[in-house]
């Protein structure tokens, strides 16, 4: 006999009560931290999508999981479930600890299964926070998850979450680094159109990198010049 399916929901936030909690956080982060968003009309109302994004401040994770109108499991580095309070945030809201020190196959299977449960899956292809403020080179675990489930990929672009405090010991080590300009005084969320990826190239199967290469050309597509980084070459050379 298979294996009964496993219920990705259990344990987490349903949707009225996510309401109840994120209506209010919305607010605050709207007051507090100037949080502004766009382009929630690009998130599929039903079924599963992957969402992507760029990462600059601790903080990203939870404006994400606030400004999204419907609920998100995230890939969340294991470390953070080493502290209750945060965990039991994380887990309300569909969280699953990745180990972003090798490929995490059980990671991949959490994330697999909230797919074919008809739910979002979010992940920072880029792994971790950026240490520049601007795109680091995306890892393959984005692009294997992407080409093994053909669903939409959501492109999410924030800015100006790198000037607020608090941001950890990367936040320290880029203190003196000049910061980016992202032509607004406010930390912005934008979501961008769904597309999915080009699985072949030249009539051959591409791998797990080239997958994640189209998605963080994606994003370096949707963000000022200032936070493109190492893709911003692909850009004035026409790629």
């Amino acid at each position: 006999m298979s294996a009964p399916p496993v219920d990705v929901r259990k344990g987490t936030l349903r949707p009225f009560t996510r309401k109840l909690v994120r209506y209010p956080l919305y607010g605050l982060l709207w007051l507090f931290f100037r949080m502004r968003v766009s382009g929630t009309e690009n998130i599929p109302k039903t079924g599963p999508f992957i969402l992507i994004s760029n990462h600059l401040h601790n903080i990203d994770p939870l404006m994400a999981q606030v400004s999204l109108p419907r609920n998100c499991h995230f890939f969340v580095k294991k470390e953070v479930f080493k502290y209750p309070v945060i965990s039991h945030i994380a887990r309300w809201s569909g969280g699953f600890p990745v180990n972003r020190g090798a490929p995490d196959r059980g990671a991949i299977r959490q994330a697999e299964a909230a797919l074919k449960a008809g739910v979002g899956v979010g992940i920072y292809p880029e792994g971790t926070r950026s240490t520049s403020f601007a795109l680091q080179k995306g890892l393959s675990g984005a692009g294997l998850l992407a080409l093994y489930n053909d669903v939409p990929i959501v492109p999410l672009v924030i800015t100006g979450s790198e000037r607020l405090p608090f941001n950890g010991a990367k936040g320290k080590l880029r203190a003196n680094l000049p910061m980016p300009d992202p032509g607004h005084r406010q930390v912005r969320l934008e979501y961008g159109p769904p597309f999915r990826i080009a699985t072949k190239r030249d009539g051959k199967r591409i791998g797990a990198a080239e997958a994640t290469d189209q998605m963080m050309v994606t994003l370096a597509r949707m963000l000022p010049p200032d936070y493109r980084g190492v893709y911003a070459d692909r850009f004035e050379s026409g790629q």
